[in-house]
């Protein structure tokens, strides 16, 4: 017998369950017809038409006719509806779990909220970890990486790398946790990391049959990293990468512009502080030093005694190309005639086909009411994270404007164009998957006197076994780093204020949902 009774606030549903249908008993099974009592459970279930849904179930309490069950009576559960001491049904329940998992406390208690079911983030966050981890099962193929947990701490993750989900994380990346692990889950056959000495002696001490590769992304990272470091210990040739300068080309306006900079508040203290940090610097100290006593950073005072003039340190950057750029020469010639009303040069400029804002035009002839030139765009140098990002960039991908100013850079420093030939000969290896030639590559690394390519030599010839699975085998840390994006994203859902045991059922649960929604079959409307 069912009823149902809608109200402003709840939708309710009276119902009954049959008298005379066995029922199993919940401590031995057996089946039992001998009625003691009834009571009614009041389960909250999905909201039906914007309004919570409430059901009044009236349940028989039965006698198990098993003597030598410990029980000795025992409620009736109506399967898909009820479930042992829950309040709520298996289909609000799962909506519950999974709304918890994907949002977490408070995003998914105001998610319930909309779907009327009140839930404080607390009670989500109750539900969220009395949710069972799935079983682990050992992988073949295991993929370690570390993240950033809070602060300086970081943390470990373990990554199935063929079925691409997350097995646990923890606190910390030291090689005696990682290797306690393995030795309790032995069956791994690859271990896929960085090269990182902490995880090579962990899966050296749990599992030494295991094949260890050092992944590419990693080492041509790392390789990318030494090459920046050559290009910013060889600052002075960067210039040259830039093209000639010719006769006809107007003189730089730096001079006009460095008694204008005077005249700043920001070019006076710049003044100041170059003067007095120089000053120290002749006498001998330290950078350190130095720093202590004028009340700086380090790195402020080696940019300042490394500048040859205090107009180095505050002078602007080349201005970069705009699209007001083609009409400069114009708004130059009207101000000459006696031209001098912004707003009519802007509409004069959109006749000419201009789509820019007023501002820009206004901005640009503001130097010529002080009597300096209109700053034109000037190219400037490579960075050394450029300079760095031309040399490893393929050859068949550069731009014509590389192709044009890397030739010329490396003609001016021999050891850029070190650097570069050894970074082909790498990246032809990993786009061959052949390391043959790796032990030959790792001497003329070693010999080229660079301290930079010299240390990482010393580094990939620890790891060479590692290094040579990473260049001629498919296997490589992707996943680990599409798991640790994952994880940064949880933490930033939670505030960064979960723990570890939280951060670990939220990835490690987000993972199978998705993975479970995701192999659902869709039936197409017809």
């Amino acid at each position: 017998m069912v009823s149902v009774e809608v109200s402003d606030a709840v939708v309710a549903v009276r119902a009954r369950t049959r008298s005379g249908v066995p029922a199993g008993c919940a401590g031995c099974g057996q089946l039992s017809e001998w009625c003691h009592s009834r009571y009614v459970r009041r389960l909250a279930d999905v909201a039906l038409g914007g309004k919570p849904l409430r059901v009044d179930l009236s349940v028989r309490r039965l006698y198990c006719e098993n003597t030598t069950c410990p029980k000795v009576t025992f409620a009736e559960q109506v399967p898909g509806l009820t479930v042992r001491y829950q309040r709520r049904t298996p289909r609000l329940q799962g909506l519950v779990e999974d709304v918890g998992v994907v949002l977490a406390g408070t995003g998914g208690s105001r998610m319930l909220r909309i779907l009327n079911i009140r839930l404080s983030r607390v009670a989500v966050l109750s539900q969220l970890m009395r949710v069972p981890l799935p079983p682990l099962v050992t992988p073949r193929v295991l993929g370690v990486d570390d993240f950033a947990l809070y602060g300086g701490i970081y943390g470990t993750l373990l990554v199935d790398a063929t079925t691409r989900l997350p097995l646990t994380l923890w606190e910390g990346r030291d090689a005696e946790q990682l290797g306690r692990w393995l030795r309790e889950h032995p069956g791994v056959e690859v271990a896929c990391r960085d090269g990182s000495l902490t995880y090579r002696q962990g899966i050296t001490a749990g599992a030494p049959e295991a094949v260890q590769v050092s992944d590419r992304f990693h080492l041509w990272q790392d390789l990318s990293r030494r090459v920046q470091d050559i290009a910013a210990a060889h600052r002075g040739c960067l210039p040259a990468a830039l093209p000639t300068v010719s006769e006809d080309d107007p003189p730089p306006v730096e001079e006009s512009t460095e008694n204008a900079a005077a005249d700043t508040r920001a070019g006076r203290h710049a003044q100041s502080l170059f003067e007095a940090v120089q000053a120290l610097i002749r006498t001998g100290r330290s950078h350190s030093s130095v720093a202590r006593e004028l009340g700086l950073d380090r790195r402020t005072v080696g940019k300042y005694a490394r500048a040859r003039t205090w107009q180095e340190v505050v002078r602007r950057p080349p201005r970069k190309p705009s699209t007001l750029d083609p009409y400069l020469e114009y708004l130059r010639q009207r101000r000459d005639e006696g031209q001098h009303s912004e707003k009519i040069l802007h509409e004069e400029l959109q006749t000419k086909g201009y789509l820019g804002h007023y501002q820009r035009v206004k901005m640009a002839v503001a130097p010529l009411r002080r009597g300096l030139p209109i700053d034109e765009p000037r190219e400037r140098p490579p960075s050394p994270r450029e300079a760095a990002r031309w040399i490893t960039t393929h050859p068949h991908r550069r731009g014509p404007h590389i192709n044009d100013r890397l030739p010329r850079l490396l003609d001016h420093c021999p050891e850029l164009r070190t650097a570069h030939d050894l970074v082909r000969r790498f990246a032809a290896m990993l786009d061959n998957r052949d390391a043959t030639s790796m032990p030959q590559w790792l001497k003329d690394l070693a010999d080229t006197g660079l301290a930079s390519l010299t240390g990482l030599a010393r580094a990939l010839r620890e790891d060479r076994d590692a290094v040579a699975q990473g260049i001629t085998t498919p296997y490589n840390s992707g996943v680990n780093e599409g798991r640790i994006t994952d994880v940064k994203l949880q933490k930033r859902i939670m505030a960064g204020r979960a723990g570890v045991r939280l951060l670990r059922h939220r990835v490690v649960l987000i993972a199978h949902l998705r993975r479970r929604h995701a192999d659902r079959p869709t039936v197409s409307p017809r």
